[in-house]
C-alpha cells in the first residue's frame, strides 16, 4: 500500500449502535485490510450486527442470496474465479448447518472462505431457547481455523478481534481453505435511539484507527520449490506429464511449456485448463480403451503429475496399475492427493516455481507415438457425436463455447473431460471435483461468473445434469442478478443415467427404482419462473444457433431433452469401435 493510499484511509468510526456492532465492524475491517473485497450474505436478525457492517463499509461488494445452502455455493465459487478469500454471513441456528457441503467443497480443493456465522451467548444454548443449537466446531475438521468468539464485551480489548483475523488469515494462506468465526451476539442486535461513542474503547488501537494495515500480519515466507538434485536423471527416462486440477491458467501453460521442452506426452485433465491445448493428447480416456495405445504408454517409465483429482477414472487406473519407475506429484495444496500410495516424491509448490527450479536445457524429441495411435480413435470419436445427444451436444459446445466454462458433477464432467478438441475451448475451466457433490452447482456457477477479473465481461457457461439442475432450483433465482452474460447448459436425461455405466444390478428393476430415479420433469416452467430465457433444441443446428444467440445478452437456460438410457449405449458404442481401431 502506497504512502498516498495510506494517508487517504479514512479513521475507523468511534460512534456504534451496540457493542456488537464494535466488533463486527473490527472484524470486517480487518478482513478488508487483509484483502477480502467479496461478502456474500443471507438475511437474519441474530446477524444484524454483521450485516450492517458489511452494508456501511465502502470497500466491499456485497452478494446477496435466501438460501444459505446456495449462498455457501456461491462464495465458493466467487472465491475460486476471484483468487480472493470470501466472507460469508448467516444467522444462528439450522443456517449455519446448510453451509457444511460448501465448506467440505472448500477444505478439498483449498479455496478460502472466511464463515461468520452468528450465534446465540453461551446463556441461551441448551436450554430451549429459540433456534440456538451448537454452533462451535460444526463443520467438525474441515476449517483450517475455527474459533468460537466470545460475546463482546469491553473487558476483551479490540486488538483481540483484530489479532483473531490476523492468526486465520495467516493459516489460511498457509493451509488454504475455510475459516470459521462464530460469533455469539446477546440483545440488542438492532440501534437504539442513538449511536454510542466507544472511542475510549478503541483508543489503544493507536494507528490502526487511521493507518489502513492490518494490525499484526503474519510474515508469510514465499513459495519456492528447491531444485532436486536427481532431475537430469529424470529427464533421460521416458516420462509422461500428467495435468490434474490446476485453477490459474499462466500455471497449466507453464506445465504445457515444460513438457513440450522435454518431448514428453502430455495428459490433461479437464481442470487443468490447458485440455484443450494443442500439446495435449486430447482424447486419452477413451484411447485407454485400445491396446495398442495403451502398449505405446506403457513404454513409458517415469511419471511428472501436477495437480490431481483427475476425472478420467481409466487414466487413474492406468497410474495406479503401471510399474512406474519414479512418480512426482506437484501440487500447491498442502495435502497428501495420493490415493494409490503410489508417490515417491511430493513437491508442494506452484507448477512455474517447479519450472522456474528444473529447466529443460535444451529441447528434447519425444520419445512416443501416441499422437499417431490416436488419429483413428479420434474420428471415430467425431462420428459418434455427429447427431443430436449428450455427446454431439458436448462435443460441438467445445467448438462452440466463448468465455468461461462451469461443468457440474456426474456425467457432464466426464463427457467434457473424454470428447473436447484440440484448438478450441474455454478461458477458464471450473468445477467442484473435492467432494464432486451434484448440488450448489448453480450458484457456484453464479459465483464464478461474477468474480471480478481483469479481462472484463466474458460470458460464462454451466454444463449440468437434470438432477444437480433439481437440487439447487432456487439459486435460478441468482442468474437474473448477473452482469455478464451465462448460458446454462442443462442435459436432461430423465434421471441418474450415470448408473446404467456402473454395475448395478437390474433384476427387480431395482436400476430403474432405487438408483435412476427418473422424474419426468422439464425445465420451460423453472426457467419461466425466475426470469430466464429458454431454449429447447432438437438438432445440432437448433443447439448451435440457440447458443450463439444466448451468448449476446441476459441469461438462458438451454434444455437438451433426450432418452433415459442413450448416453450408456453411445458410450458402449464408441467404446467397442475404438477398441477395434
Amino acid at each position: 500500500m502506497s504512502a498516498s493510499q495510506v494517508s487517504a484511509h479514512p479513521a475507523f468510526a468511534s460512534h456504534h449502535a451496540t457493542f456488537n456492532h464494535v466488533w463486527s465492524s473490527l472484524l470486517l475491517e480487518e478482513l478488508y485490510r487483509l484483502g477480502v473485497r467479496d461478502i456474500a450474505l443471507a438475511s437474519g436478525s441474530r446477524s444484524a450486527p454483521l450485516t450492517m457492517a458489511a452494508a456501511a463499509h465502502p470497500g466491499f461488494r456485497r452478494h446477496l442470496h435466501f438460501d444459505e445452502r446456495g449462498l455457501g455455493f456461491m462464495a465458493l465459487g466467487l472465491a475460486k474465479g476471484s483468487g480472493r478469500p470470501v466472507a460469508v454471513i448467516m444467522t444462528s441456528g439450522t443456517a449455519v448447518a446448510n453451509l457444511w457441503p460448501a465448506v467440505a467443497e472448500a477444505q478439498l480443493t483449498g479455496v478460502p472462505l472466511i464463515i461468520l456465522s452468528a450465534d446465540r451467548p453461551p446463556e441461551l444454548i441448551d436450554n430451549g431457547a429459540n433456534q440456538a443449537i451448537d454452533q462451535q466446531g460444526i463443520f467438525g475438521r474441515y476449517p483450517v481455523h475455527q474459533q468460537n468468539l466470545p460475546s463482546p464485551t469491553p473487558s476483551i480489548p479490540a486488538a483481540f478481534v483484530l489479532s483473531s483475523v490476523d492468526q486465520a488469515l495467516a493459516r489460511q494462506a498457509h493451509t488454504p481453505g475455510p475459516v470459521h468465526f462464530n460469533c455469539m451476539y446477546p440483545e440488542p442486535l438492532y440501534p437504539g435511539d442513538a449511536y454510542l461513542d466507544f472511542s475510549a474503547y478503541l483508543a489503544p488501537l493507536g494507528d490502526w484507527l487511521h493507518s489502513g494495515e492490518p494490525w499484526s500480519p503474519w510474515q508469510q515466507s514465499e513459495q519456492h520449490c528447491p531444485r532436486q538434485p536427481d532431475w537430469d536423471s529424470l529427464t533421460g527416462r521416458r516420462g509422461v506429464i500428467v495435468a490434474g486440477r490446476i485453477q490459474d491458467p499462466a500455471q497449466g501453460k507453464a506445465v504445457a511449456a515444460l513438457a513440450e521442452r522435454l518431448g514428453w506426452p502430455l495428459l490433461a485433465d479437464l481442470q487443468s485448463q490447458i485440455r484443450f491445448d494443442t500439446c495435449n493428447l486430447v482424447h486419452t480416456d477413451l484411447a485407454l480403451q485400445n491396446s495398442c495405445f495403451v502398449t505405446e504408454l506403457a513404454r513409458a517409465e517415469v511419471l511428472l503429475q501436477f495437480g490431481a483429482r483427475l476425472i478420467s477414472k481409466r487414466l487413474g487406473q492406468f497410474i495406479k496399475q503401471h510399474p512406474w519407475q519414479d512418480y512426482w506429484l506437484v501440487d500447491p495444496q498442502p495435502a497428501r492427493l495420493d490415493p494409490d500410495y503410489r508417490l515417491r516424491r511430493r513437491l508442494v509448490c506452484e507448477p512455474d516455481a517447479f519450472a522456474a527450479a528444473h529447466p529443460v536445457a535444451h529441447p528434447q524429441q519425444p520419445w512416443h507415438r501416441l499422437a499417431e495411435r490416436q488419429q483413428g480413435i479420434s474420428q471415430q470419436i467425431r462420428a459418434a457425436c455427429d447427431r443430436f445427444s449428450e455427446l454431439g451436444v458436448c462435443h460441438r459446445l467445445n467448438r462452440l463455447i466463448r468465455g468461461q466454462l462451469f461443468v457440474g458433477n456426474s456425467m457432464p464432467a466426464r463427457l467434457m473431460d473424454m470428447l473436447g478438441e484440440a484448438g478450441h475451448g474455454p478461458s477458464r475451466v471450473m468445477t467442484n471435483r473435492g467432494a464432486s457433490g451434484i448440488d450448489g452447482l448453480i450458484a457456484t456457477a453464479h459465483g464464478f461468473a461474477q468474480s471480478v477479473r481483469p479481462d472484463g465481461d466474458e460470458p460464462t457457461t454451466l454444463l449440468l445434469g437434470d438432477l444437480s439442475a433439481l437440487h439447487d432450483l432456487n439459486s435460478l433465482a441468482l442468474l437474473g442478478k448477473g452482469s455478464r452474460p451465462m448460458v446454462v447448459i442443462l442435459l436432461n436425461n430423465d434421471g441418474g443415467s450415470i448408473f446404467r455405466m456402473l454395475p448395478v444390478p437390474t433384476k427387480d428393476a431395482l436400476l430403474e427404482t432405487y438408483y435412476c430415479l427418473p422424474h419426468g420433469l422439464h425445465f420451460e416452467h423453472a426457467a419461466a419462473m425466475f426470469g430466464l430465457q429458454y431454449r429447447a433444441p432438437t438438432t445440432l443446428g437448433e443447439f448451435e444457433r440457440d447458443y450463439a444467440t444466448a451468448l449476446q445478452s441476459g441469461v438462458t437456460l438451454i434444455e437438451i431433452k433426450v432418452p433415459s438410457s442413450e448416453v450408456a449405449e453411445d458410450l458402449k458404442a464408441l467404446g467397442a469401435a475404438i477398441r477395434g481401431v
